[in-house]
């Protein structure tokens, strides 16, 4: 486990630039060779955009830098469990190893509502660790919404 903290801890200071802008801290970095190739976080509110999710713009990135849409030997760090959109993406840019540090109770789809990554009907399966520094990402969200509802 101790060998994923590194780049969960970039994953978490993608998040907290969402944070910083307001938006849901969630934050991804891609990682290939022992080198971070995408970095994310979430935009949803910033551009409009429902699909601006912190996965979705690592994965983009990633693949810009490696100029292919197979992210094979590739892992994901994701601060929230991927919800079914960015696990359908995941699948599809046939990243093998997706590392998450807090399960999502409402859209989680690496094994809490579903698990989409590992579905066997799909010609593509990911391997999932979860957990990773789970306590402070989930404080941080937790902290996040404690501080939007205050204010409303």
């Amino acid at each position: 486990m101790q060998e994923y903290i590194p780049y969960m801890n970039e994953a978490i200071a993608e998040a907290r630039k969402a944070e910083a802008l307001l938006e849901v801290p969630i934050g991804a970095v891609v990682v290939w060779n022992q080198q971070i190739i995408g970095r994310g976080h979430n935009l949803r509110e910033t551009t409009m955009d429902p699909l601006a999710h912190a996965e979705l713009i690592a994965i983009k990135q990633a693949s810009d830098y490696l100029q292919a849409w197979r992210l094979l030997d590739c892992q994901l760090y994701v601060t929230l469990e991927p919800c079914p959109m960015c696990a359908g993406a995941i699948v599809q840019s046939r990243i093998p190893q997706v590392i998450y540090g807090t399960t999502d109770p409402k859209a989680g789809c690496a094994g809490t509502l579903m698990n989409l990554l590992q579905e066997e009907r799909f010609n593509h399966r990911v391997d999932v660790i979860s957990g990773v520094l789970q306590e402070e990402c989930s404080s941080m969200l937790t902290q996040f919404f404690r501080k939007l509802r205050g204010k409303s």
